[in-house]
């Protein structure tokens, strides 16, 4: 009998791994997702995005946007630059794309 040679399927390294599930739960949540949406069309309009201006565009309580964007921010698919007294929040297309990348693995 023939000895089949087994092909690696793990393609995926461990902090692959983390960024899919720490992305994946940032993003599992709808309002996360919308508020994720708007940064990134801020952001290529070339725009700055503070946690006033997502209250006033989703209506939300400031601490519910900032609990939501805490979530963003520890996932690493958004980063905040602090400026006086306000955060402004920006993408990682770093992050973004490493992220996109490993999900389309994930097909292979």
């Amino acid at each position: 009998m023939p000895m089949r040679i087994r092909k690696d399927n793990d393609i995926y390294d461990s902090e692959e791994i983390a960024l899919i599930a720490a992305a994946s739960d940032a993003l599992a949540h709808p309002l996360r997702v919308e508020l994720f949406r708007f940064i990134y069309t801020e952001n290529i309009a070339r725009r700055q995005v503070c946690n006033k201006d997502l209250v006033a565009e989703f209506g939300y309580s400031q601490s519910t946007i900032s609990q939501h964007m805490r979530k963003l921010l520890v996932s690493g698919l958004v980063t905040a630059q602090k400026k006086e007294s306000y955060s402004y929040y920006y993408v990682s297309i770093g992050t973004l794309q490493k992220y996109l990348n490993a999900i389309r693995k994930l097909n292979s």
